[in-house]
């Protein structure tokens, strides 16, 4: 197999050596980045499945995406696409005639050296947000606007706050594919990403999406490290976004709470149809609800978004320790401007940083520690599937309805 080396301005191919079921594509450290690859299950040592499955890696050309790479994942049921370039992001998801993504009027995959996050205010991280799944964070998330912090001489100062954070614009460092030796032959993509300053955040993530040969199913698998010497906060909001055919008149959201809380004045005016989408419409202004889930008896949140006809869906579930909040955005737009919702566990709501400290929701990680994040996504292809998940919700929530407020939360006194 062979990968690309770049030095200084010369790019040379070389041989890189990996076993069977393990392939670096990118290294810093080893100085490596490999523009194209394959694996199949044909060629795969010991694959006795039935399931056909492929990985590759390729990199786009032209306009704002040139030198963006991309991993194409496909388990033989389910297809998914990463990219490395924009902090493992995931691009879209799709069994069938189900798709998971949105059609945004950004149409590149954007090179993270195009997007300016000061831009507009703070809101330069739209300029590339096309993505099924970015995450928002780490050292910060949500929306734009001032915070404190402590500058190199010690004193504080006063920073700007740019909207869902860096990672999501940052290239990943470390790039790896690992498929199981033993069966099931669990896939896994994983990717480092770094969130490093000097006098600032020391911060990193390993990133994995994961999907066993033949599944409907798919696992985020996430850990946030602190490499620096001293406590660091940190913030993390998986913006999972979802447009057509999910998305539609009458598609719902479900989810097993105890409390729903409207983001601002305008959320709250609509509150009483927070679980119900409406049809594009144009001039549509953004509606966000901050939620509480409700565990199962595993620890386990779970939200799932049934398409208009009740024969589509998707479900997430994720340990409720991990991300103990949940946001529904809800951008029924017009087509041409974005017609999308997304579904976002996060340890947080997706207010400035400075707004959330007030409410205790920004934790803090100590030296050398790590926190984990998972999620599981399982796509639902038939009206059964759909029924039984949103069975499962109704069942959790039980005979006591969540709290409804009718307007945004207070700031504590």
């Amino acid at each position: 197999m062979k990968g690309i080396i770049t030095i200084g301005l010369m790019t040379i191919a070389v041989a890189v050596q990996a076993a069977p079921n393990y392939q670096v594509l990118t290294s810093t450290k080893r100085d490596i980045n490999t523009e194209s690859w394959q694996l199949t299950s044909s060629e795969f040592p010991g694959y006795k499945g039935k399931a056909r499955w492929s990985i590759n890696k390729r990199t786009l050309h032209g306009g704002k995406q040139e030198g963006v790479g991309l991993i194409e994942v496909d388990n033989g049921e389910l297809q998914f696409r990463v990219i490395p370039t924009r902090g493992m992001s995931v691009l879209d998801v799709a069994m069938g005639d189900v798709r998971l993504g949105w059609n945004s009027p950004v149409k590149e995959v954007v090179h993270p050296s195009y997007v300016n996050l000061h831009d507009r205010g703070g809101l330069g991280w739209l300029d590339g947000f096309n993505e099924w799944m970015v995450r928002c964070g780490l050292s910060f998330a949500g929306h734009p606007g001032e915070d404190k912090f402590i500058n190199n001489v010690g004193a504080e100062a006063t920073m700007d706050l740019t909207l869902h954070g860096k990672i999501g614009n940052m290239p990943a460092s470390e790039v790896v594919v690992v498929v199981d030796k033993k069966a099931p032959h669990r896939i896994r993509i994983r990717g480092r990403v770094n969130e490093v300053s000097f006098y600032g955040p020391n911060l990193s993530i390993w990133t994995e999406i994961s999907t066993v040969p033949g599944s409907n199913e798919f696992r985020i698998s996430d850990e946030l490290t602190n490499n620096g010497t001293f406590d660091e906060e940190f913030q993390i909001i998986y913006h999972a976004n979802f447009g057509r055919p999910l998305l539609g008149k009458g598609a719902r959201m479900l989810t097993a709470s105890t409390k729903i809380v409207p983001f601002n004045d305008n959320a709250a005016k609509a509150i009483d149809k927070q679980e119900v989408y409406p049809a594009p419409t144009k001039g549509f202004t953004e509606e966000v609800y901050k939620i509480y889930p409700k565990a199962d008896k595993a620890g386990n949140a779970t939200a799932v978004l049934v398409n208009p006809k009740g024969d589509r869906g998707v479900t997430i579930s994720w340990p409720v320790k991990q991300l103990p909040f949940l946001t529904q955005w809800k951008n029924t737009a017009a087509e041409t401007t974005g017609y999308v919702t997304g579904i976002e566990p996060g340890t947080g709501f997706p207010h400035n940083r400075n707004y959330e400290r007030k409410f205790g929701r920004v934790p803090k990680l100590a030296p050398g520690k790590t926190r984990s994040f998972d999620l599981d996504f399982r796509i639902l292809g038939s009206k059964a599937d759909v029924e039984t998940a949103a069975g499962a919700i109704k069942k959790l929530q039980g005979s006591t309805s969540p709290e409804i407020q009718k307007e945004p939360e207070a700031l504590p006194e």
